[in-house]
């Protein structure tokens, strides 16, 4: 703890431990400012955050407490519309089916990226052409390869299926309520690896070689490597993908219609469909907007959580 000290003129003043050195060009005992110039930069950023993203949000948690169907009169329901969400069977469903869907997608996404990102930072033969052709998928639209993949799915896979004697994949798997979200799961993950393969990469590239150098000569095989250079120095680029992908995956919306428009019946309904559908459709905008306000809350409840693990993990490792 700091001790007063007494000058030569008798007055009380910091101890050496609280007295700091004066930025260089400032006056000694002179408070630094800030330019003001700082603050007029950042001000257009801040009234169009405010004007396009928080004023709606806080328009939509109102309409949240009415029966507006999105246009014309509405009255105030208070928490009706709340109370209703917690028993309405196509909700839970939704939300079972969405983060079952996210689960799954950002394992398998993270697992493939990371290998497929070792192997390319690796000296192989053509790896720049490689990084390139697996960098394509990210750049094409979801809705135009999703319908390829509804063809592939729907005729393609049946038919080789029923040549090899597959009964179980002789139809269209996308037709069948228990096998639906395996095909949109194939093309999330698909799609969104390229994506997580440039940040394992970016990664991979602050490892310092003599490292390896090091553990190979002590003998460590590949697989001791990789789990006890790699991976722990790498682990805030897997917690920005952890992150990110979870939550790019609990918004699917696109993947969803391009493959199964929500079908069969609403056995691969998502979130933001139910919602869309709702609101923008069957006229129930401020029962979806409802639901909308819930799903936000739970999504960044989501990403907090997982990242004060993810975050506290990398500390042990």
């Amino acid at each position: 703890m700091a001790t007063a000290t007494r000058g030569a003129g008798g007055r009380t003043g910091a101890g050496p431990a609280e007295r700091t050195a004066d930025p260089p060009g400032t006056r000694p005992g002179r408070r630094r400012t800030t330019d003001r110039a700082y603050y007029w930069m950042l001000l257009p950023a801040v009234v169009l955050f405010f004007v396009f993203h928080t004023l709606p949000v806080l328009q939509g948690i109102f309409y949240s407490f009415t029966d507006s169907p999105g246009y014309g009169d509405y009255s105030w329901v208070g928490l009706s519309n709340y109370a209703a969400l917690v028993t309405d069977d196509r909700i839970r469903s939704a939300y079972l089916f969405t983060f079952g869907f996210a689960a799954v997608s950002t394992v398998l996404v993270n697992a493939l990226a990371l290998a497929l990102a070792v192997g390319l930072n690796g000296r192989i033969a053509f790896r720049r052409t490689l990084r390139g052709l697996y960098f394509v998928p990210n750049v094409l639209a979801i809705l135009v390869i999703g319908y390829v993949f509804q063809y592939l799915f729907s005729t393609s896979l049946p038919a080789i299926a029923t040549a090899l004697g597959v009964d179980r994949l002789s139809t269209s798997i996308l037709a069948d309520p228990a096998l639906a979200w395996v095909g949109i799961v194939v093309l999330a993950v698909w799609q969104a690896t390229a994506f997580n393969i440039i940040i394992y990469l970016a990664g991979l590239q602050t490892v310092d070689p003599d490292l390896y150098e090091a553990a190979a000569i002590d003998g460590a095989s590949p697989w001791r490597r990789f789990w006890s250079i790699t991976f722990p120095l790498i682990a805030g680029f897997f917690t920005i993908n952890m992150v990110l992908a979870l939550k790019t995956f609990l918004q699917v919306f696109d993947h969803v219609v391009a493959m199964t428009d929500g079908g069969p019946g609403t056995a691969t309904e998502s979130v933001a469909l139910v919602i869309y559908r709702g609101g923008f459709q069957g006229g129930e905008y401020g029962y979806q907007i409802a639901n909308a306000v819930v799903f936000m809350i739970v999504i960044m409840v989501f990403a907090v959580v997982q990242l004060r693990v993810l975050q506290r993990r990398e500390v042990d490792a």
